[in-house]
């Protein structure tokens, strides 16, 4: 008979895994992460932790969703705690490590992570994005931070406003650098990396790799440490993948009968166009679901409110371009949908890693149509897994039962015309059902043929009577006078 305190399997497995303990973190960094429940880390926390505390460049890959920024603020809080004080001096508080991210949303992400891991540490953080007054930035600036996390336009505003000094940072990092070369940002990161110290720690953490980016890696990182946790572009094994074959008017009614159908409370639907994203949110407001839209068009205020509600549950369907596909971490995120296949299959990647992240599960839903069959073929070749599409069951759209109306079908074809021309300057042609304008009523006098007048009737010259003449009065010619006879 075992004895009563043997472990289990479960409990077996779970002491052999390495503890944030193991590391050497300082107590307030430890009370930290005992506070939010952390005890163990990732894969790739775990092997990046030790090779960051010893100063090496590192070029980190791994899944989306398995802990990142953990691998890399972590060590990060733990070498400036050296440096950490309490004055109230500005001069105290350089800028010693500097984040850079692709977008405001995943900027503001680890600003939170940074944040509540160094809670208990004298240490200042502060993030700058664009899309907001750049007043209260510069204030916090001003009062000194150590770590800064920001994206690359709006920490160049502030560069050229003199608000900032980056000649004592320590430590480099750029996070997503695969999207940051997509949204065309090569030029400002020189211009930043140029802006450093040339002594410094660099770190380099994406989900993916592609050969432009280890070229970028090349011309910075010194002898760096490549740690991949997982096959690179990987998918989480965690994630079921489906692809729904449907028409592609029939789209918005398959993202509706999917949501009833599986009662999915809490989704992400992305789409490939901004326009495609406002309409669709639209359409499934009139169909009863609450969502909202998200895109770059979308004021900063408008995006992050509607990603509060969405955390909130206050909507349940958060309409996305790819803005939304990195640095989103929304606990336990049951599904995603692919309204569009992305263009970008490493986009791909990154959307279904909203969901099944930490460990969790989760399903990633896709609507397929004829013609992105060389979408998915892409898809399928990068993260080398086929995926067959398939029926989705008892589903009937409305355009099949007949029950739009003219109008609705009319709004339909101008709806699909504008998301194929994507803000294109030209305008869509008109839909051979769209009702013909109104003619204005027309004089049949301008409808006549031409017809030559009749000549005019000489008039008669009558006699002048002598004695009713009378001389003309004299007037002063114009502009000089009466001429002299």
């Amino acid at each position: 008979m075992p004895e009563l305190n043997t472990p289990t399997a479960p409990e077996a497995a779970t002491a052999s895994l390495p503890r944030f303990d193991d590391f050497g973190l300082a107590p307030p960094i430890l009370q930290a992460l005992a506070e939010q429940g952390y005890q163990h880390p990732t894969p790739i926390q775990a092997q990046a932790i030790p090779v960051v505390l010893q100063g090496r460049d590192v070029m980190g890959a791994a899944q989306t969703g398995t802990g990142k920024t953990a691998g890399f603020s972590l060590p990060i809080i733990q070498q400036l705690l050296s440096h950490a004080n309490t004055s109230a001096s500005p001069a105290r508080h350089p800028v010693r490590a500097l984040i850079l991210t692709p977008t405001r949303e995943l900027a503001d992400q680890v600003a939170d992570n940074v944040k509540s891991y160094s809670r208990h540490t004298p240490l200042r953080s502060a993030v700058v994005f664009g899309g907001i007054d750049m007043a209260p930035q510069t204030a916090a600036l001003r009062a000194g931070v150590e770590i800064l996390i920001a994206t690359p336009g709006r920490l160049l505003d502030h560069v050229q406003q003199k608000t900032l000094n980056l000649s004592q940072t320590e430590i480099f990092v750029m996070d997503e650098a695969d999207r940051m070369l997509d949204m065309g940002f090569l030029p400002d990161l020189q211009r930043i990396i140029n802006l450093l110290p040339k002594q410094r720690q660099n770190l380099m953490f994406s989900a993916t790799f592609s050969p432009e980016i280890k070229k970028l890696a090349s011309s910075f990182l010194k002898n760096p440490q490549l740690i991949e946790v997982a096959r690179s572009n990987a998918t989480a094994e965690r994630v079921t993948q489906i692809i729904y074959k449907v028409e592609e008017e029939a789209k918005r009614d398959a993202v509706v009968h999917l949501l009833k159908q599986r009662e999915i409370r809490q989704v992400i639907v992305f789409s490939n166009t901004k326009i495609g994203a406002s309409r669709l949110a639209r359409e499934l407001e009139r169909a009863g679901v609450k969502a909202s839209a998200i895109h770059g068009d979308k004021t900063q205020a408008e995006r992050m409110a509607a990603l509060e509600a969405f955390k909130a549950g206050g909507i349940d369907v958060l309409v996305a371009t790819d803005v939304a596909a990195r640095g989103l971490d929304i606990a336990e995120l049951p599904c995603v949908i692919n309204y569009d296949l992305p263009y970008n299959a490493e986009d791909y990647v990154h959307r279904i890693g909203r969901t099944g992240r930490a460990g969790a599960s989760g399903d990633a839903l896709s609507l397929y149509c004829e013609k992105d069959a060389r979408l998915l073929a892409d898809i399928e070749k990068l993260i080398k897994q086929k995926l067959t599409p398939v029926e989705l069951e008892d589903f009937h759209p409305r355009s099949a039962r007949g029950e739009r109306t003219d109008r609705s079908e009319r709004s339909d074809r101008s709806d699909r015309q504008a998301d194929r021309s994507d803000r294109r300057t030209e305008r869509a042609p008109r839909s051979a059902s769209a009702p013909i304008p109104r003619k204005e009523k027309v004089d049949p006098w301008f409808l006549k043929p031409y017809e030559p007048a009749a000549p005019a009737v000489p008039i008669e010259e009558k006699p002048v009577d002598p004695r009713n003449t009378k001389a003309a009065p004299k007037r002063a010619a114009l502009l000089g006078g009466r001429s002299k006879t």
